[in-house]
């Protein structure tokens, strides 16, 4: 029978003596990130690949620090690199509703919406006063008084002809008139004209069509000299426009000549301003108070077209930006065009594009938390577009979708070049690389962070310097090496591994901040080890009420469990009970009720739709077991039912399994099994106990009930050896181990653990396929055996029951066989 593990083989302990320094003080704070050498490593790779797909995928649990570590990463990186490029919107002179797009170098975005300001303001001022200009007057008076010269004697001339030809030439709304004249020189009269004969009509006519041909003449030369004349006045207000302007132009070309996309938009400019010189000339508008309503009307609407929208200024960057954004909903990440009250009616223009993160991130890093992108509407689609697609389109999500047809602004694309960093868990990236044909080739690196390290000399003192760390970066008491030592065991236990520890150094940052809190209460200058298990204790306390409540449940007999004598078939198995961030085991009393019959074993869990497919399977195993141990020599068959009394909710996993079949053997036996002993473990077919999960809190929980009832000194826990090195048992549990108060026997084999529970030697298979007497083995091989010869003589006495019964004529009408 296996002794009980010693007291060291329960919790590994750190020695503080082992530290150098006395207080974390003395330490150096820690550089980079520990225990992620593998992480590491991917992400050296996927930052130095730049073709298109390397993207990279961060995937582990919470609490791993993958995204502290990659902003502190990319913050000793990114000044390193080239720092990237402004994007503006400027208006498209052509096609306003599709804004140009310009790069230009870093601060150059902000200076050209400074410039462009200056040159509207200046223009606004030098064009009007070139317009009122003596020089401009004279020349504009000039042209418009030779022309109104040409018309009067064009019009002096021709009424010079009518009046020859016999007609006075009369203007009107309507044109001009031709009116007869009588012979002394005065507009015939009506009567008049109708008196007179046909000859003198007919006359009369063909000399008005004379005149009316030089009418004709005359008005189209005047038209000519008219359009001319215009043309020359339009010619001289462009002149002058051109000499108000022309130099505040000359000199932003001279300024930005290496930039030839932007020599181009500045001579559209310039041609703008000229072709609309004419609200240059009107006097500012009165200032105005701004409503909601007024919107784009209330500024200077037409003269903000020449306005610069800076949607990406890295004037104050040194590297590679690095963006994080929390909350990825579409327009945060492509950002969106606003829009304006004006007059009841909403209006947009080049200067309300808002750019988002892609835009912000681009020439650099964009960090994503995986959850959040896939939560937020059509986010994933669109970053998914826009990585194929190589570019950043600022559009309104209800266009895209197809849901308006609004005409709004389509403002011209603007290169991706980020390199795009998800953050999740591991379920969430195997997930999409799953159910998503297009993840894989987005994102080809997957940086895995593991949850645990080797717990060696190296890292302990990691631990000591991510203390030191935290207590210089948050401003916390020193801890003393006592204290890190217990970090250290904390690690341990955080990893369920004696030879582990930890990475998830938020919870153990969690914990430090704790012993603050303590060491603060006590007084004390430093952190020490006491501090360190009290906030580890207290952090319990806090969340066992449930365990509290069902552990006095149990010690008032409402949940039936006996730590105290002995019961044939009956034993106290173990399970983990999970309430969110804190875990707790519990006991349970598994049964068997055997008999004659051929149903073999019945899991009542699983007839109940009470068992998960795991249990299932680790009761079928059993069968197994019988079959492999006990039916070589004969025919397998009973009637047993296995049940998890008082258990109201699904049960799942295996770890019954070896508990379950103490409780078949014991049974089968008819030997008692020690209340006092809880069991845990899987087993296989040829008796191997095997690990589970989960072993620190099934002991614990079954030590506190223990303990609720009252030690006897005979109680304890039989586990899988091969969990032994996952023990990091609290101190409580190990101190009553140390006190001979309770016990944990470790089993390889069914054998062993049937010993420990009844005292009995199991016996081996010997030579003649018999088991020795009085063995555990020999009483179940001898009650299988009765059970199948009971079934067997059950049946051939039913045989002769049946064949009494039949009468004379059954026999008669039995037919024969020829």
């Amino acid at each position: 029978m296996p002794s009980s593990l010693t007291p060291d083989r329960l919790r590994k302990t750190c020695d503080p003596q082992k530290f150098t320094f006395e207080t974390t003080e003395e330490m150096a704070c820690i550089e980079g990130i520990v225990g992620q050498a593998r992480a590491v490593q991917a992400l050296n790779f996927g930052l130095g690949m730049f073709q298109p797909g390397f993207n990279i995928y961060m995937a582990g649990p919470a609490g791993t620090g993958k995204t502290t570590f990659i902003t502190t990463f990319l913050q000793d990186l990114a000044p390193s690199k080239e720092t990237p490029s402004d994007w503006c919107y400027v208006n498209n002179f052509r096609d306003p509703y599709r804004p140009h797009a310009l790069k230009l170098p870093p601060g150059v975005g902000r200076q050209l919406r400074e410039d462009m300001r200056r040159l509207v303001e200046a223009a606004k001022k030098d064009i009007p006063r070139s317009f009122e200009s003596d020089e401009y007057v004279s020349q504009r008076e000039s042209t418009i008084s030779a022309f109104q010269k040409q018309r009067e004697e064009s019009f002096a001339r021709l009424g010079e002809k009518a009046q020859a030809q016999g007609f006075a030439l009369q203007s009107s709304h309507m044109g001009f008139l031709l009116i007869p004249l009588a012979e002394e020189g005065r507009p015939m009269e009506s009567h008049e004209y109708q008196a007179l004969s046909a000859e003198i009509k007919e006359e009369i006519q063909r000399r008005r069509e004379v005149v009316d041909n030089e009418v004709k003449a005359t008005l189209k030369q005047l038209r000519t000299a008219e359009k001319e004349t215009n043309e020359s006045l339009e010619h001289l207000d462009r002149e002058v426009a051109t000499f108000s302007v022309g130099h505040l132009v000359e000199d932003l070309l001279e300024k930005y000549t290496p930039y030839p996309q932007l020599l181009d938009y500045l001579n559209s400019v310039m041609q703008d301003i000229i072709e609309n010189v004419d609200q240059f000339r009107q006097p500012p508008p009165q200032s105005q108070a701004q409503t909601p309503f007024t919107g784009m009307a209330g500024r200077d609407r037409d003269f903000h077209r020449y306005e610069v929208n800076v949607v990406v200024d890295n004037s104050g960057l040194k590297g590679a930006p690095i963006v994080s954004e929390l909350n990825p909903s579409y327009p945060n990440l492509f950002g969106r065009i606003e829009k304006e009250a004006q007059f009841g009616a909403l209006v947009t223009d080049f200067t309300m594009v808002r750019g988002g993160a892609l835009h912000r991130a681009n020439g650099g890093y964009l960090l994503l938390q995986a959850a959040a992108l896939l939560s937020n509407p059509f986010s994933w689609e669109g970053l998914k577009r826009a990585i194929r697609c190589g570019e950043i389109s600022v559009e309104e999500m209800a266009e895209w979708l197809g849901f308006t047809t609004t005409k709004t602004l389509r403002p011209e694309p603007i290169p991706l070049d980020a390199k795009l960093i998800l953050i999740g868990n591991p379920w969430l990236y195997y997930l999409l690389l799953t159910m998503d044909e297009d993840f894989n080739e987005l994102f080809k690196v997957k940086a895995d962070f593991d949850t645990r390290m080797d717990r060696d000399v190296e890292n302990e003192m990691n631990y000591a310097a991510f203390a030191c760390t935290l207590c210089t970066k948050e401003n916390l008491k020193p801890c003393d090496r006592a204290a890190v030592a217990k970090l250290v065991e904390y690690g341990s236990r955080l990893a369920e591994d004696q030879e582990k520890l930890s990475t998830k150094f938020g919870e153990v940052a969690d914990l430090m901040r704790e012993a603050h809190f303590w060491a603060q209460q006590d007084g004390s200058q430093y952190v020490s080890g006491s501090h360190v298990r009290k906030a580890a204790e207290e952090k319990v306390y806090r969340a066992n009420l449930i365990q509290e409540r069902i552990k006095e449940m149990i010690q008032r007999g409402t949940i039936k469990i006996d730590t105290i004598g002995q019961v044939v078939g009956q034993v106290n198995g173990l399970a983990v009970m999970g309430l969110g961030t804190f875990a707790f085991g519990r006991p349970s009393r598994i049964t068997v009720a055997l008999g004659l019959g051929r149903e073999g074993l019945m899991d009542i869990e699983r007839e109940s739709r009470l068992a998960g497919r795991i249990h299932t399977k680790g009761v079928m195993i059993l069968g197994g077991y019988l079959t492999e141990k006990y039916a070589q020599d004969k025919p397998l068959t009973l009637s047993a039912r296995l049940v998890f009394e008082q258990s109201y909710e699904e049960i799942e996993g295996d770890s019954a399994s070896s508990t379950e079949l103490y409780a078949l053997l014991s049974r089968l036996s008819s030997l008692p099994i020690k209340q006092g002993i809880a069991v845990t473990g899987s087993v296989n077919q040829k008796g191997e106990v095997q690990a589970i999960g989960g072993v620190n809190e099934k002991i614990e929980g079954f030590y506190e009930v223990c303990k609720a009832i009252g030690f006897t000194g005979e109680q304890g826990v039989v586990i899988p050896e091969s969990n032994v090195a996952h023990l990091m048992l609290k101190e409580e549990v190990v101190e009553a181990v140390e006190a001979g108060r309770f016990h944990v026997y470790p089993v390889t084999t069914i054998d062993q653990g049937i010993e420990v529970l009844t005292g009995v030697s199991a016996g081996e298979r010997q030579q003649d396929g018999t088991y020795p007497t009085d063995t555990v083995h020999a009483r179940v091989d001898a009650r299988l055996r009765e059970i199948a010869e009971g079934l067997r003589k059950f049946g051939r006495d039913e045989g002769d029951r049946e064949k009494k019964k039949e009468t004379p004529e059954d026999k008669e009408d039995t037919p024969k066989s020829t």
